[in-house]
């Protein structure tokens, strides 16, 4: 089910954009919202953004915010001299939502909660089920029926990229032998504890586009003193460091922060790169820790 390549909007930068392999285009640096609620802290944080370049967002059902998104989008886009098409919308499938008839309700509420015709990107969240036990066979099943949806929605125009969050090579391989679209975007904890080495080069490999959360560690890794070393090297902040290490790699990052100052100076991110000592400095710190969930153990 192949699309014709969309053309890149005139406020986004060539080089700060990725095309995914459903032929859109999507930035390579988007807002992260989750634990962002309320109408005011949703302004304030979309209002920095727009204004320094971010071109995307990422929410999700279970964020809970996709109307305090659409009313903030409803205000800031005209004052930022943007357009519905200048950004780039994803949101996610909430685990409770698992299996056919049930995915495709939760997309639809979600593109109503938003105030859109179309997502630019969707994602089923979590390989499992809400309420079903890790171990649940079941699991392989229900995810394989959101799946159809999804791609029923894609082939409707309804969402022009789909994707999924928190699955590991084996869910990967499930899906890629039986699905009919295959995944743009995997979204996982990437982040230099947790480098996902076989992961990315798995995806690489099949032509889907890896993004990451939590690249800061859900906060931990900025006060690490290997970090602080590489960003004083540098005279940069230590997040930007982290985010720079994703974006080397050919990985998108969405960080998200409540701080307008914050927002800010994640999006100074081009212009400058980390040497490839850098690389292997930050790199030495892979550990395999997860600071978020494992979806490891998902049957």
């Amino acid at each position: 089910m192949e699309r014709a390549s969309r053309e890149l909007p005139a406020s986004w930068a060539p080089e700060r954009t990725v095309w995914l392999n459903s032929g859109a285009p999507m930035p390579l640096l988007g807002l992260g919202t989750f634990r962002l609620r309320g109408e005011e802290a949703v302004r304030l944080s979309l209002d920095a953004a727009l204004g320094n370049s971010y071109r995307l967002v990422d929410t999700a059902a279970v964020y809970g915010n996709e109307s305090d998104i659409r009313h903030a989008l409803q205000e800031l886009l005209p004052r930022h001299g943007l357009a519905r098409g200048d950004i780039f919308l994803t949101s996610k499938l909430s685990p409770r939502d698992q299996g056919q008839e049930a995915a495709e309700r939760a997309c639809l509420r979600s593109l109503e909660e938003l105030g859109c015709d179309y997502l630019d990107l969707y994602l089923i969240h979590w390989p499992g089920t809400q309420g079903r036990p890790q171990e649940d066979k079941g699991n392989r099943e229900r995810r394989q029926q959101s799946w159809r949806a999804l791609e029923r929605l894609y082939g409707a125009g309804k969402l022009q990229a789909i994707g999924v969050s928190n699955y590991s090579i084996q869910h990967l391989e499930e899906l890629l032998a039986v699905c009919r679209v295959p995944p743009s975007v995997l979204q996982v904890e990437f982040h230099p504890e947790l480098a996902q080495g076989g992961l990315l080069g798995f995806c690489r490999s099949k032509g889907i586009h890896l993004q990451a959360y939590s690249s800061l560690g859900t906060g931990q890794l900025v006060g690490r003193p290997e970090v602080a070393k590489v960003a004083a090297r540098h005279g940069r902040p230590p997040a930007q460091v982290l985010l720079r290490w994703a974006l080397q790699q050919g990985v998108s990052v969405i960080p998200k922060s409540a701080t307008p100052s914050r927002v800010v100076e994640n999006s100074q991110l081009w212009g400058w790169e980390l040497s490839p000592a850098d690389m292997e400095e930050l790199g030495a710190l892979d550990c395999g820790k997860r600071y978020c969930w494992d979806p490891t153990n998902v049957a």
